[in-house]
């Protein structure tokens, strides 16, 4: 992790020089060096970490066998130093050293984040900065077609323009972006609202962790898929929606808890939350439909085919902070998956004409 030492000059910041650097990685060594020896010792590298970051053993472990270089059984300021700017290993230091640097830099110069130069709170905050404005921005787009759509519906009885130029179909195969920009456009307020909730309450907290690019990655993948999937399931019906979109986000809190299983809390009770969810929404759309006998307008297809990417590319874009050699595997299975399936997907939709076919 390559830190950045403050200095003041006409309002930036800039790099202190090598001596200064210097000081500042001893002043945070003498504080894992509890007994003053001079080294870190296993031991004091695990309790300090774990008491300011809750870091699991195993990890501060891994991470000190790593940094042992000549295999003495403890860290020398030297070691120490190349440990802490190593950027394999800044996830697990930048919580506890940029959370030291509150109390080490003077508070009156540096009276909040966004004035601490870039390199000291790029890692913390929960990952806050630059703020996770990806889903919100979605969530506008989406609320603002809707409201145009329905002002210009309400006045002249007739399809709204963003729902003309945006909703995936089936006859218009040819103009490629609809397989994606249906995801702007909803059809009624019942519709719109449960998407927006969710894809907020799901997609806002994988952002603050994983970065925005990572979850807008998961997101466009599951409504890319989600139009495939429906394009050949149901040749003849069109599709609007962010529904696919919110799926992938649902599975892939499912993903990032399975490969970084050994790294959270209470991964059991938190997979077991969002399956609970998943079954749920299959149980009464299962309900709905055989016991009710009610008809919905509602492309499932399109959410299976969302879920399923959302779970493939979750596994493999997300952050796995400690990977291990099965986990591995599992991340090279799903990316192999992933890409297989989309690419029999749209080789379908590019050459399989006669089933688009109006008559087939």
């Amino acid at each position: 992790m390559a830190l950045k030492m403050p200095e003041q000059d006409d309002g930036k910041f800039s790099c202190l020089d090598v001596e200064n650097k210097h000081k500042y990685y001893k002043s945070v060594f003498n504080k894992f060096d509890r007994d003053n020896s001079g080294d870190i010792e296993l031991t004091e590298l695990v309790e300090t970490l774990k008491k300011n970051d809750n870091v699991p053993e195993h990890i501060s472990r891994i991470v000190f066998q790593e940094a042992d270089k000549n295999a003495d059984g403890v860290l020398n300021k030297e070691e120490f130093e190349e440990m802490v700017q190593n950027k394999d290993f800044s996830e697990v230091f930048s919580g506890y050293v940029n959370t030291y640097m509150r109390y080490l830099l003077p508070r009156k110069k540096y009276q909040s984040p966004s004035s601490v130069p870039d390199g000291i709170y790029e890692e913390n905050l929960f990952k806050c900065c630059p703020p996770a404005l990806a889903m919100l921005t979605l969530s506008l787009l989406e609320f603002t077609f809707f409201i145009i759509d329905e002002m210009v519906a309400v006045n002249s009885n007739n399809q709204g323009p963003m729902s003309k130029i945006f909703t995936y179909n089936p006859h218009r195969r040819y103009e490629a972006w609809r397989f994606l920009t249906y995801m702007f456009v909803h059809a009624g307020y019942q519709h719109l609202v449960p998407n927006l909730v969710l894809q907020l309450f799901l997609g806002v907290p994988l952002e603050i962790v994983h970065r925005s690019k990572r979850i807008l990655v998961v997101y466009f993948s599951g409504v890319i898929a989600g139009s495939l999937t429906s394009s050949i399931v149901n040749p003849r019906i069109s599709l609007v929606g962010a529904s696919a979109g919110v799926y992938a986000l649902l599975t892939a809190h499912v993903g990032t808890i399975i490969m970084n299983w050994r790294d959270m809390d209470f991964p059991l009770c938190n997979l077991l939350v969002f399956v609970i969810i998943i079954a749920l929404n299959i149980g009464m759309t299962i309900y709905n439909k055989y016991t009710l006998d009610t008809y919905e307008n509602v492309a499932h297809s399109a959410h299976i085919g969302g879920a399923v990417a959302g779970l493939l590319v979750g596994i493999w874009i997300l952050k796995n902070f400690t990977p291990t050699k099965k986990e591995m595997y599992i991340w090279w299975s799903a990316l192999a998956v992933f890409i297989i399936l989309l690419s029999i997907m749209v080789l379908m939709n590019i050459f399989w004409t006669k089933h688009f076919l109006p008559n087939a």
